[in-house]
């Protein structure tokens, strides 16, 4: 049998998906079910003076309606895992800190009569002018305690030094807008209560966080009392790895009311309730040598926070390890205003790279250096951040491998230079490179039944990246099993905890601990064959046992065989074992990407024409389902690059395109041919997870520079502001 980790197997739960049959969390059928729904603020700043609910409690079919003044006191979880509010959670008082901020919540028979007694609800405020926009505050940004991602300040060397001695420097800023999310499901709650004991079904990327965070804030209830069922996600992308008050907010009332509330958010709602990537503006000052060395890069980025909390969620991992400099500073600054808090997006490391890898372009241009060749110049084998060793990194390989599939060599280098017909051609390419791993692990449960087939749990998500997939996979080899004789479940608490579905962690974590307690129970079922004299295989030396397609036999005699089915079954019980958490090392995927573009100088419009990406991800489980993660990072490079903002009225802090006619993201129509390629080498250092590294979040990071980085060598103007609208373009002058 040939092995099943790095086949590219067809998704076992795309049938159910494409059938309607896969049960999303708001189709969760609960009987007796209330419906909730939010009444948000409509000022970004100041509190609430008086709230009149009687209308629409007289409203048919509402059954309550909650606001400050009466809504379940809810506790500040403190546990890191579990906080996320960390100082106030709204409808607890009267303040106001964002336009968008629940100051209601509504409930009823029906979802329809919940929305409509919500338009009921008059709220009276006492308004005071926001702080809602980024550029009028920088010299309010300071630089925050260590977070949930590390250090927000790293300094390395003597970057005035290091700038000295440069003979070439460049000083440049680019700026980011709020980006949102977006995901096709919107997020739901469905809050169940028996006795003292919570079900609550949930839109998660991390139940074990949302469990240990229901448990703090409900402040009476046991760990062990809640449980949180998750099987499918339609999208989450970082959104629903938070634990949102939302969520507390519909177990807190339903147990209030003792009936089940589900509360499902709007598009709109999405935008406030959800967190999203934060404006940002980056300055970087790099020096190099004549030959392209680099001598010194100094980077500062500054964000958006909300004014309740300074989290921060990319910490410039690509500036500290991608590259040898011997001087580099990096700091990432916060600036409060009265807009949502952002939360984890994926690619969370797509805005430092973005920077660099159009600064590093722009510095080929000063020094008149080949791109390819100016990163090749500053390659390293060595994490730079700490001197250790990298797993395995075979980037110098994706650019050769890259650019020769991609034709790079016929570019010709003079920006303007290349045309068909009246339309600008512009070729530009730039590394991808992305942190995976780093992360607590999870652990993994798995029973081989009497009848030869195994069903393995993990509390994971399949957040539509083929989890459900390739943890089959996994566990099939693992068992020595057919593929269709594993069944791989996740989505529930009561199995053995796994991290939060981010961070490029799930493969390496939760594969790790699928290998572990497979290859656990494997050698069990082979300790029981020799253990048992109705079996060929008695007192065969265990190490000369090899399992196969559910066969174990003899590698020295291998007509002497057994079946895992007859074992077991002998056995008169089933075979079990169970791993706990193991952490994750750090790992690094890397690659090198290339966009073509035409644009058409007179309108403006820019149309990515070819996408071409060759990444080195360690081992690869399922060709099929990596490429569509591939193909998705380049999707969403276009929407970050050219169209998607989210706009923010200055005067009122109000997200003024909260839905998708106004948020323009891209369609198939605005998507090339993606070719995407794979060294497919596997780490050393994720040895338990076949030598794979976690990889989804890496091919944004990259491709968003190549495309503007391309946009550039077509046109000359070098736009240093996402996204590269059609204005922009045909504006005047140089752009900044």
């Amino acid at each position: 049998m040939s092995p099943i980790v790095g086949s590219p197997v067809a998704r076992v739960d795309g049938r159910a998906k494409v059938t309607g049959a896969a049960t999303h969390t708001a189709d969760a059928q609960v009987r007796g079910a209330l419906y909730g729904y939010l009444v948000l603020s409509t000022i970004a700043n100041g509190r609430v003076t008086r709230i009149n609910t009687q209308d629409a409690e007289r409203s048919p079919g509402v059954v309550a309606v909650f606001t400050h003044e009466n809504m379940p006191r809810l506790a500040l979880p403190t546990s890191q895992l579990a906080a996320y509010w960390k100082r106030t959670i709204p409808l607890q008082n009267a303040d106001i800190h964002h336009s968008g901020q629940p100051v209601a919540y509504v409930v009823a028979d029906a979802l329809e009569q919940a929305q409509h007694a919500a338009s009921l609800v008059s709220v009276t405020y006492e308004t005071r002018t926001p702080q809602a926009n980024l550029a009028d505050a920088m010299d309010e940004a300071y630089v925050p305690l260590p977070g949930l991602e590390g250090p927000n300040e790293v300094t390395r060397g003597d970057v005035g030094a290091g700038l000295a001695q440069a003979d070439v420097r460049i000083d440049v800023s680019y700026t980011t807008p709020m980006h949102h999310h977006n995901a096709l499901e919107p997020s739901a709650t469905t809050a169940v209560w028996d006795g003292n004991q919570l079900t609550v079904y949930e839109t998660a990327q991390g139940i074990g966080a949302t469990r240990l965070s229901l448990s703090e804030a409900l402040g009476d209830l046991p760990l062990e009392n809640v449980r949180v069922l998750s099987s499918f996600l339609g999208g989450g992308f970082g959104a629903k790895g938070p634990v949102w008050p939302h969520t507390m907010f519909t177990a807190a009332v339903a147990r209030h009311l003792k009936r089940p509330v589900k509360l499902v958010l709007s598009r709109a709602q999405a935008y406030t309730s959800n967190g999203h990537r934060p404006e940002s503006h980056q300055r970087f000052r790099i020096g190099a040598k004549r030959d392209g060395t680099l001598t010194a890069i100094d980077h500062i980025t500054t964000s958006q926070v909300s004014r309740t909390e300074d989290l921060l969620f990319n910490t410039s991992e690509p500036t500290r390890m991608l590259y040898a400099c011997p001087n580099m500073h990096v700091a990432h600054r916060a600036v409060k205003l009265h807009l949502p808090a952002p939360s984890n997006m994926r690619s969370p490391e797509v805005v430092a790279s973005h920077g660099l890898e159009t600064a590093l372009d722009e510095l080929s241009y000063e020094l008149g250096m080949d791109p390819i060749e100016l990163r090749l110049r500053n390659y390293t084998s060595v994490n730079p951040d700490n001197g250790a060793a990298f797993g395995s990194k075979h980037l110098q390989e994706c650019y050769r491998r890259g650019a020769d599939g991609f034709g790079w060599s016929k570019r010709d280098p003079r920006p303007g230079s290349m045309r068909v017909g009246d339309t600008l051609v512009g070729w530009g390419m730039a590394s991808a490179a992305h942190t995976a791993g780093g992360r607590p692990g999870a652990g993994a449960r798995v029973v081989i039944s009497a009848g030869g087939k195994a069903v393995v749990q993990v509390a994971t998500h399949d957040i539509g990246t083929g989890t459900y997939t390739v943890m089959s996979q996994v566990a099939a080899d693992s068992l020595g099993l057919e593929f269709d004789d594993v069944d791989f479940e996740l989505g529930d608490t009561n199995f053995p905890y796994a991290f939060v579905s981010a961070a490029s962690a799930t493969v390496p974590g939760v594969g790790a601990a699928v290998n572990r307690a497979c290859t656990t129970a494997r050698r069990a079922v082979i300790d029981i064959a020799v253990a048992d004299t109705r079996s060929p295989l008695h007192r065969v030396p265990a190490d000369r046992i090899m399992v196969e397609s559910g066969v174990l036999y003899d590698t020295e005699r291998p007509k002497r065989r057994d079946t895992i089915r007859a074992v077991v079954t002998r056995h008169g019980q089933p075979v079990e074992a169970t791993t706990n958490p193991v952490a994750i090392p750090l790992g690094y995927s890397t690659g090198a990407v290339f966009a073509e573009v035409r644009v058409n100088p007179r309108l403006g419009q820019v149309r990515v024409t070819r996408m071409h990406g060759m990444f080195d991800t360690g081992r690869i489980f399922n060709r099929r389902t990596l490429r569509s993660q591939a193909i998705g990072g380049a999707v969403w490079a276009v929407g970050f690059t050219l169209a998607e903002h989210t706009l923010v009225d200055h005067h009122l802090g109000r997200i003024v395109n909260p839905n998708l006619s106004g948020y323009l993201v891209p369609v198939n129509a605005d998507i090339p041919e993606i070719n995407i390629g794979f060294v497919d080498k596997p780490d050393p250092a994720f040895q338990e997870a076949f030598g794979a590294r976690g990889f989804g979040e890496t091919p944004m990071t990259g491709m968003t520079a190549a495309i503007g980085n391309a946009v550039y060598h077509a046109t000359g103007r070098r736009i240093r502001d996402l996204p590269l609208t059609q204005d922009k373009i045909i504006g005047d002058g140089e752009a900044e």
